[in-house]
């Protein structure tokens, strides 16, 4: 029987940042369990996998307080335009980061490189306890602690369970807490593009006939392609070869990054609204796509996510003697409510106002783009969710 202070389900993005922000935070003096059921040597380790995802520089400042970015900075690149526009209208919009005055208005990394350094930093934190690969097979509470036996039997205990692990998480479910569920009837198409000449840093989120395509900067100049189709259109996406394939991305996006060389491995996403209406119980915790797994639209998944992680650690840092208390699960469910139901709101009534063909709405999007372009007031609202200098 081992104990701990805390017990996080999850060693990917969210639980592996919970745990070394944690450590951070609280100089190394709590107990940290984190219970991973994939082999983070496995090339194929499904959250730290061939994506990439677009940081917020509210999100940068706050791996900044927990010295997590300059592990991650080497592996980031920076965005210094994004280019918002509704594919064959008038309506169009751009943030700048200078501006905006910062040097970028967030950063793109891959995950596979993110889990390396995050792999290496767990182990490099004596007082983080990696159990991997394992699985909790159950979960019982009392009054003061919470127990979890692990797929070898072996047990332990800790003042707070947190989950982490995904929108199908195995605590939650064990826990009795269910997830609502909302289906956009789209699917994501996830691949690397190669171009033929350097990107500058833009990020573009094209609205087309079949769903949002959004481009992110990368290394080597290449770009991260989410493109959102319905489900009926990727049967024949499937079965394009790449010069297809290539041939059709740039006759929906266009020529501003000249053309496009190369196409790398696709894979393929169905997109749904997955989400928590409560963020904690009894010594328990819900943090990342295991609260909410939203629609990749404005890229604010695990900005939404790391915002849940930083709110926690503060009000854990409050007790240090009994981090699971009610008074520091309240504090922390009180404090994310807002943001999150206002998150999901936002990006679920984008994908069905940039989704829809109906002619009034066509029109009314793009007024609406062109007025956020042209005045200040209507913009300030994209600027704040998309640098995440959001009130936690």
């Amino acid at each position: 029987m081992k104990r701990f202070d805390v017990i996080i389900s999850g060693g990917a993005m969210a639980g592996a940042t919970l745990a070394l922000a944690l450590d951070a935070s609280c100089g190394g003096k709590l107990r940290i369990a984190v219970v991973e059921s994939y082999d983070f040597s496995a090339q194929a380790h499904p959250g730290f996998d061939a994506r990439s995802i677009a940081l917020s520089d509210g999100t940068v400042q706050i791996l900044q307080a927990y010295r997590l970015w300059d592990a991650i900075q080497p592996y980031a690149t920076p965005i210094s335009r994004i280019h918002v526009s509704d594919r064959g209208h008038a309506g169009m919009t751009e943030i700048e980061a200078k501006q905006q005055g910062v040097s970028a208005l967030g950063y793109v990394v891959e995950l596979a490189d993110v889990g390396q350094v995050y792999h290496r930093l767990l182990q490099e934190r004596p007082a983080i306890e990696l159990f991997c690969p394992a699985s909790i097979q159950t979960v019982e509470r009392t009054t003061d602690e919470v127990q979890i036996l692990l797929d070898d039997q072996s047990s332990l205990r800790g003042k707070l369970l947190v989950a982490a692990d995904g929108n199908a998480s195995t605590c939650c479910r064990q826990i009795g807490i269910d997830a609502n569920v909302h289906d956009f009837e789209q699917v994501a198409v996830i691949a690397n593009v190669a171009l033929s000449q350097e990107h500058q840093g833009q990020a573009f989120e094209r609205f087309t006939q079949s769903g949002p395509l959004a481009l992110l900067p990368m290394t080597r100049q290449r770009m991260s392609m989410v493109w959102c189709v319905r489900p009926d259109a990727l049967e024949n996406m499937l079965d394009w070869d790449d010069e297809t394939f290539l041939s059709q991305l740039q006759q929906a996006f266009g020529w501003r990054l000249g053309k496009m060389s190369r196409i790398g491995t696709r894979v393929a996403y169905p997109l749904k609204l997955t989400y928590r209406t409560r963020a904690v119980s009894h010594r328990f915790a819900i943090i990342g796509n295991a609260a909410q797994t939203l629609h990749p639209i404005a890229g604010q998944g695990f900005n939404l996510g790391i915002r849940d992680i930083a709110t926690l650690v503060e009000e854990i840092r409050h007790y240090p003697d009994d981090v699971g208390c009610y008074a520091a699960l309240s504090a922390f469910q009180h404090r994310r409510t807002p943001d999150r139901q206002k998150t999901m709101t936002m990006t679920s009534a984008l994908v069905h106002i940039f989704s829809n063909a109906w002619f009034p709405a066509v029109v009314g999007r793009n007024l609406g783009l062109m007025a956020i372009d042209n005045f200040p007031v209507l913009k300030q609202p994209l600027l704040t969710q998309t640098l995440g200098h959001v009130s936690r």
